[in-house]
């Protein structure tokens, strides 16, 4: 790869794991499985992206809110087409009346396929999780830029929200 080539290759891939997250915390779910191969392996025997929709949907019901916050992301290129990265993330997660903070390192294998680069795995590997002080939605509406604190608007206002929660199979 030229210098070029290999900085367009580590961005594009930097924008998957981004997309990840805001599609996660969204359930914009259509969005999501489309950043994996077409070919996904979900669990053993069972591969496709209509797969990994249903896995993806079930998992995301079994939590409310959601945060993905990306922060040190190591890219190692093995050749044109194929690269690894391991990505840490902080995330908040609403676990029924909980709010709980984890740190997550996702172990990535990534592909590029027609010029477009692609999730192939993606290890979700837990440092801990431990339980937030304050359940940050129990709080009153922030009403922001009125108060600092409080319940904002998002994710409750993104389409993508209702749409996921409107229908069964996200």
């Amino acid at each position: 790869m030229t210098d070029l080539e290999l900085l367009l290759a580590y961005e594009q891939i930097r924008q998957l794991v981004a997309r990840y997250a805001i599609a996660t915390d969204r359930r914009d779910i259509d969005a999501l499985v489309a950043l994996f191969v077409d070919d996904v392996r979900v669990g053993r025997g069972t591969y496709g992206r209509d797969a990994l929709r249903t896995n993806l949907a079930s998992q995301l019901r079994a939590i409310g809110v959601s945060i993905l916050n990306v922060g040190t992301h190591q890219i190692d290129i093995v050749d044109d087409d194929h690269a690894t990265g391991h990505v840490y993330c902080k995330a908040e997660v609403q676990d029924g009346d909980r709010f709980i903070q984890q740190a997550i390192r996702y172990d990535d294998s990534y592909e590029r396929r027609e010029g477009s680069w692609y999730f192939v795995r993606r290890r979700h590997l837990l440092f801990y999780g431990a339980e937030v002080g304050v359940n940050p939605l129990t709080l009153a509406p922030a009403n922001w830029p009125e108060h600092h604190d409080g319940l904002g608007s998002i994710p409750y206002t993104d389409p993508t929200w209702h749409a996921f929660w409107a229908t069964p199979n996200g």
